[in-house]
C-alpha cells in the first residue's frame, strides 16, 4: 500500500502543475514537522523539549537581524513551514484555488516565481514591522507559513481578472475582486489586533508584491524570467552530475529568444512565436480592461492552451 501511495505521489509531482507541486511540498514538510513534534514529546516524558523549538526556529524567519544574517536560508524556508493543521489547510486551499486561476491566465511557469517572491516580500514586511512597531518589542519573534506567498498569488489573480466569477459555499457566485478586497481589508484591520500581528503584516507584504508583479508584467517586465532561469541553472547543475534525471523545461523570455535566433529556415517559427505572443498580449490587455468574462470562447481556449506551454 505504501509503495503504491509513494508511486502516486512521485507521478503527481513529476507530471502535475506547479500549484500541485508546491502544495505537495508544503504538506510533506507539515507532516515531517508534526512527526518530529510527536516523537520528541513522547521521548521526553510527554513534555515538549526546548530542542524542538530550536529546530523549528532554525528554518523560521526572525525579527532579529543577526539571526537573519546567520540563517539566510530562513527567508525561503519559512514559506514552506507550517505547524498547525488549520494554518496549512487554509493556506493550501487558497493556494490551490487562486493558483489554478493564475496558472490558467498567466501560465504555469509564473506560479512558482510569484510564490517565492511574494513569500520574500512577506518576510521583509514582517521583519520591518517587527522592528518598528511596539508588537515586536521584548525579544526576537519568529514567522512561518506560506500566507505571504499565497496572498501574492491571491492578489495577482484578482488584479489580472477582477471580474472572474468564483462560487463560494453558502454565498454563491462572487466576482474575484470582491473576495480579494475582503481578504486584504481583513488583514489590514487585524494588524491592530493582539494576535499574529506580524503575520498580518506579512500577508500585506505579499499582497502588495502580487499587485506589483502584475503591474510590472503589464509594463513589459516579466519578473518570473530571472527566477525561472536561476532555477533552471540549478536543475541543470544537478542533472549534470546525474542527481536529477528526465526531461526539464526552461522558461525563457520569448522576445529575447527571437533576438538571438539567426535568420534561417526557422524564421517561420520565429514569426509564429511573434504572432502567438502578440495575440496573448492582446487577450491579457482585454482582461485588464473588461475582465475575463469579456473573452470569447475561442480566446478562453487560446489562453488555456497558452498556459500549458
Amino acid at each position: 500500500m505504501f509503495s503504491s501511495i509513494w508511486s502516486d505521489l512521485k507521478r503527481e509531482f513529476s507530471y502535475g502543475n506547479m500549484v500541485t507541486r508546491i502544495v505537495m511540498v508544503n504538506v510533506v514538510v507539515f507532516i515531517v514537522v508534526n512527526l518530529l513534534w510527536m516523537i520528541m514529546k513522547h521521548t521526553n516524558g510527554g513534555v515538549l523539549p526546548a530542542l524542538y523549538n530550536d529546530i523549528l526556529h532554525f528554518f523560521c524567519m526572525s525579527s532579529d537581524w543577526l539571526f537573519v544574517l546567520t540563517h539566510p536560508w530562513s527567508i525561503f524556508t519559512n514559506m514552506f513551514l507550517h505547524e498547525g493543521f488549520m494554518h496549512v489547510l487554509f493556506n493550501m486551499l487558497f493556494l490551490y484555488w487562486f493558483g489554478r486561476i493564475l496558472g490558467d491566465l498567466l501560465g504555469n511557469q509564473r506560479v512558482l516565481p510569484l510564490y517565492l517572491l511574494g513569500g520574500i516580500a512577506g518576510a521583509v514586511a514582517f521583519f520591518i514591522s517587527a522592528n518598528l512597531l511596539p508588537y515586536g518589542a521584548g525579544g526576537a519573534r519568529f514567522a512561518l507559513g506560506a500566507s505571504g506567498a499565497v496572498m501574492a498569488i491571491v492578489v495577482a489573480s484578482g488584479v489580472i481578472a477582477p471580474d472572474y466569477i468564483i462560487r463560494l459555499l453558502f454565498i454563491g457566485d462572487v466576482k474575484l475582486k470582491y473576495v480579494v478586497a475582503v481578504l486584504v481589508l481583513m488583514d489590514l484591520i487585524l494588524t491592530a489586533g493582539d494576535q499574529n500581528t506580524g503575520g498580518h503584516f506579512a500577508h500585506l507584504g505579499g499582497a502588495a508584491f502580487g499587485w506589483f508583479f502584475i503591474y510590472r508584467l503589464r509594463q513589459g517586465s516579466d519578473m518570473a524570467i530571472p527566477i525561472n532561469n536561476f532555477i533552471d541553472k540549478i536543475y541543470g547543475f544537478f542533472e549534470k552530475f546525474g542527481k536529477i534525471k528526465g526531461p526539464r523545461v526552461a522558461y525563457r523570455n520569448p522576445n529575447l529568444k527571437r533576438k538571438q535566433r539567426p535568420h534561417s529556415v526557422s524564421d517561420n517559427d520565429s514569426e509564429f512565436d511573434i504572432s502567438h505572443q502578440e495575440r496573448l498580449d492582446d487577450i491579457l490587455e482585454k482582461i485588464k480592461k473588461s475582465g475575463y468574462d469579456s473573452l470569447s470562447q475561442e480566446e478562453k481556449e487560446f489562453l488555456f492552451d497558452a498556459s500549458k506551454k
